[in-house]
């Protein structure tokens, strides 16, 4: 079983990416059962759409892309990619296709609403979201399902949004966070979840 996981690396003001902070966390204690490819993703369109292309290339039968949430204290697990985006200070007016010839939208075929569970029974907050947003997170999702298709892979894909870590709030910014250790947890769980195609 391949396993492709993906995080971003920092970007606006932040420092540091608690998507990059939880798969480093990650990687401290890897599933043994699975053959395990980590990326870090750079925070831009074009760049992050041309490295997806290429390691999709390798046909994982698993892709998870993490994603940091701002704002957030709960592990966010998105069901849906849409055919949307743009930065964050895109006027709605100027959203772009991601894919002028893709669908509005992807949904993951995954048991979203079960690892939901999974977590909150391990004592881990967590949610199923329909919307993933408008910017990089959701774009990945998006590609990965309509790169796949394209490529003929029958690759399945999520995305897990991650709170920011505790560690990038310490400096007095007043804002919800979960240690990178309990979303590792989280991601490690999932895994567990994922069968052989």
């Amino acid at each position: 079983m391949s396993i492709l996981i993906t995080a971003f690396e920092p970007y606006g003001h932040w420092t540091a990416n608690a998507s990059w902070l939880c798969l480093v966390e990650l990687t401290r204690e890897l599933p043994k059962r699975s053959t395990l490819v980590t990326r870090r993703y750079p925070v831009d369109f074009a760049a992050a759409r041309a490295r997806l292309a290429a390691d999709l290339a390798a046909d994982f039968d698993y892709v998870i892309h993490l994603g940091q949430a701002p704002g957030e204290s709960v592990v966010r697990l998105e069901a849906i990619g849409l055919n949307v985006g743009g930065l964050p200070s895109t006027r709605p007016d100027e959203y772009f296709a991601l894919e002028a010839d893709g669908p509005p939208a992807y949904r993951s075929e995954l048991p979203l609403g079960d690892w939901c569970l999974r977590l909150r029974q391990a004592g881990i907050p967590a949610t199923l979201s329909f919307h993933a947003g408008t910017y990089l997170c959701n774009a990945l999702l998006y590609w990965t399902h309509y790169l796949a298709e394209h490529q003929g892979h029958h690759t399945r894909a999520a995305l897990i949004h991650v709170p920011l870590d505790v560690s990038q709030v310490l400096d007095g910014e007043a804002a919800a966070s979960l240690p990178a250790r309990t979303t590792a947890t989280a991601v490690r769980l999932i895994l567990e979840q994922l069968e052989p195609s």
